[in-house]
């Protein structure tokens, strides 16, 4: 068994989901159970299947969490993108840059592992 606490992009997802929560505590009510939720579960999902996949016994196991993490990872940062848009949140460069650390980060150690 691998331990979560660990790997540093486990770290950073951490990171992420707070500066998420803090990004969506100005949006719209209107939001609360549409784009604010999605985005809420999205983020927590990236550290979730992180720490998820580390208690797999098989690299095999493993890597398919990380890569759902991966995949969350990029479905929040198309809601990102949309709640721009719709300006939501304006210029977030520092939120955008740690997911996409973290997106890399993610695809690194998936490969390393396989």
């Amino acid at each position: 068994m691998r331990d979560f606490r660990k790997l540093e992009v486990w770290h950073q997802s951490m990171e992420l989901v707070d500066q998420v929560y803090n990004l969506c505590e100005n949006f719209p009510k209107s939001e609360l159970y549409g784009l604010t939720g999605q985005i809420h579960r999205c983020a927590v999902s990236i550290p979730s299947n992180i720490a998820e996949g580390c208690s797999r016994d098989s690299s095999k196991e493993y890597s398919r969490f990380l890569q759902i993490a991966l995949g969350s990872a990029f479905e929040l940062e198309t809601q990102l993108l949309i709640s721009q848009k719709r300006k939501y949140i304006h210029d977030e460069t520092e939120t955008f840059e740690l997911l996409m650390i973290i997106q890399k980060r993610l695809n690194a150690l998936n490969k390393s592992i396989l």
